[in-house]
């Protein structure tokens, strides 16, 4: 990963949260980008409180959080299968560390990243996977390049060794990311010289869930920003463009994980918003 990428992929709605939120992308130290996507940050000071929603790309991440007057916490997100919602109000920090799907696993060789799915743990409850950590000392630094140096040295503490195992997940999401053409795991599998099952048990030890979800969930991640970004988009063309087989198959998919329908949501987020609080 050369940047961290520009997107919005994922964020319900990103126009209405870059408006209300600071929002940063950063990158990590030399050492650990094979295994990272960025760091992301957000600050925020919000008169009235507001709910933000993320439908999760298929990572990992670690998060340092600060809510107002509560203390500072950090904890393991694994994979999330459904819709993420968080509500923001008052004053708060969060400093995460999002890691490319399969580069998660050499910072916890132990376990198989499956386990994390669907579970957010706080650092005190896992003592046997990650030594215990200062949140302060992320969170607490006004000089956002002191977060980040704390950021990189919690991770270079924790020693990640390579794995071809975890290199090879994190190259076979990424074709899944950036060839639309990949829409049967059966056929990617016999593409890649393995069976369906080795290809499963890797994912699951290595991503934390399987190469069906993540097919499904980049095509959603992608509906998602043709619906933000265009002013008119013809859905028949780009269900078939994603791979569905028909545009009823997109409207299903998309209404389950996002709550409305795809019409319904671009329509909603059409409004222009009052400015940007989002950073290049």
């Amino acid at each position: 990963m050369a940047v961290p990428r520009r997107d919005t992929r994922g964020i319900v709605d990103a126009a209405e949260l870059l408006a209300r939120v600071r929002f940063r992308r950063r990158e990590p130290a030399p050492a650990l980008r094979p295994y990272l996507e960025h760091y992301w940050l957000i600050d925020w000071d919000l008169a009235q409180p507001y709910a933000s929603h993320v439908v999760p790309h298929p990572s990992v991440n670690i998060v340092f959080q600060r809510y107002g007057d509560e203390a500072p916490f950090a904890e393991v997100s694994g994979i999330g299968l459904d819709l993420f919602t968080q509500k923001l109000e008052g004053t708060g920090r969060v400093c995460g560390i999002q890691f490319r799907p399969g580069g998660f696993r050499p910072f916890a060789p132990a376990r198989a990243v499956s386990e994390w799915t669907g579970r957010r743990v706080r650092f005190p409850e896992i003592p046997e996977v990650f030594p215990a950590a200062d949140p302060a000392a992320v969170l607490s630094p006004d000089d956002e390049d002191a977060r980040i140096a704390a950021l990189d040295t919690f991770l270079l503490g924790l020693d990640p060794r390579p794995d071809p195992q975890s290199d090879l997940a994190m190259t076979l999401v990424d074709r899944i990311r950036t060839d639309r053409t990949i829409r049967r795991v059966t056929d990617f599998a016999r593409a890649e010289g393995m069976s369906v099952r080795v290809m499963q048990r890797l994912f699951a030890a290595y991503v934390g869930v399987g190469p069906k979800w993540v097919v499904l969930r980049y095509r959603i991640h992608e509906a998602l920003e043709h619906a933000e970004t265009e002013t008119a988009v013809d859905w028949a063309t780009l269900a078939a463009g994603l791979g569905y087989a028909d545009q009823a198959h997109l409207v299903r998919d998309f209404t389950a994980t996002v709550g409305v329908p795809p019409t319904a949501y671009a329509a909603s987020t059409a409004t222009p918003r009052g400015g940007s609080a989002a950073d290049d």
